[in-house]
């Protein structure tokens, strides 16, 4: 099988490594890397458990190539590091199980990130791209609106 050496900009440390051409970043982080936060979950952009943040846009890991985050900035839970928003998803019980639970915060720190003054509208938009089986929604549009200010 061919490979491709790659060099990755993730959490803020390079990585060099050599990867097939048809490696998916998720299987990348996971595999190559040992960064496990980015969770398989449908592997076809359903479920959005492997949300990762590329440039400090929301990307589903599972949809894009390990050869394609070259030269991007990759963050990944385990880049973040007392952000408001890990802490709002404590302090509104986010979570059940957790399994969803970094898709879901890497995607609502890039929500913050992106749009600061975000409307119920945006965020409830934001928010259809990942799913949790485990608890409703509320809890995490609250956690995202303390965030932004917007405790209600």
């Amino acid at each position: 099988m061919r490979t491709y050496s790659l060099t990755l900009d993730v959490n803020g440390e390079i990585y060099t490594l050599m990867v097939s051409p048809a490696d998916t970043l998720l299987y990348t982080l996971r595999s190559y890397m040992g960064l496990k936060g980015a969770k398989p979950g449908c592997l076809n952009g359903d479920c959005g458990a492997c949300t990762i943040n590329i440039d400090g846009w929301p990307m589903k890991s599972c949809l894009m190539l390990a050869v394609e985050a070259e030269g991007k900035k990759v963050t990944t839970i385990e880049g973040l590091h007392g952000t408001a928003i890990q802490q709002a998803f404590i302090d509104h019980f986010a979570f059940q199980c957790g399994y969803c639970t970094p898709g879901f915060i890497m995607n609502c720190h890039s929500l913050i990130e992106q749009h600061p003054d975000a409307s119920d509208e945006k965020i409830k938009e934001w928010l259809e791209s990942n799913i949790c089986r485990c608890t409703s929604y509320a809890e995490i549009e609250r956690a995202v609106k303390s965030v932004l200010g917007r405790n209600e």
